[in-house]
């Protein structure tokens, strides 16, 4: 197994602490299994802070956490409160795992990735959480099935280049960062205009009468 362990450079840990950080805030019991099973497998060797996500322990919590939220993530309406429930818990993660891959040697390393994964993990959870939102004023279920699927797509893809081809995969990164600030611009707004038409439109059925 050792012999086909893949050794990470500084650009691949880079790369891999800004994966982390913005795949955990649209999966992230994906990214604790799929990072771990990579170390465990041998595909990978997992810097030292990483190395507890390879445990057997932690291979199965995490991937049986995979298996709920992977359906959880399908069902409109699971979706969002699922989301609502993971605020809480993606974006610090996203923060420890940044920090567990480049934090070993220096404790001035890991606050720096800390806030880069916490950023990012924010950032594509806001987005993930106000796409579903949005989709979800659509009473048909496929759309939330097939963007479910993108993102699951999308993170196996972004951990996969980031410890391959770390520069292709910083500038996929920095174009997903402009996409997904313009989209959740885009959806913020047309979520607060729908609010304020549902609010005339139950306003409006609660005409007062002079009595």
């Amino acid at each position: 197994m050792d012999a086909i362990r893949h050794l990470l450079d500084t650009p691949q840990l880079l790369a891999l602490a800004a994966a982390l950080g913005w795949a955990s805030g649209f999966r992230l019991y994906a990214v604790v299994f799929l990072t771990g099973l990579a170390g465990w497998m041998g595909w990978v060797a997992l810097p030292p802070g990483l190395q507890v996500l390879q445990h057997p322990a932690m291979l199965g919590a995490s991937g049986f956490m995979l298996f709920v939220e992977f359906f959880a993530d399908k069902i409109p309406g699971v979706d969002s409160l699922w989301d609502l429930v993971h605020t809480v818990i993606r974006i610090p993660a996203g923060a420890a795992l940044a920090a567990g891959a480049l934090g070993a040697d220096s404790s001035t390393m890991a606050t720096v990735a800390a806030l880069l994964g916490g950023t990012l993990a924010a950032t594509s959870h806001a987005t993930k959480m106000t796409t579903r939102a949005a989709i979800n004023t659509s009473p048909e279920p496929f759309s939330n099935i097939g963007m479910s699927l993108v993102e699951d797509g999308l993170v196996v893809g972004g951990l996969w280049l980031a410890t391959t081809h770390p520069v292709l995969f910083g500038i996929a990164l920095a174009i997903a960062l402009v996409l997904m600030v313009w989209l959740l611009v885009v959806l913020v707004k047309f979520l607060k205009a729908l609010l304020q038409r549902l609010a005339k439109l139950f306003g409006g059925n609660a005409s007062p009468e002079t009595i």
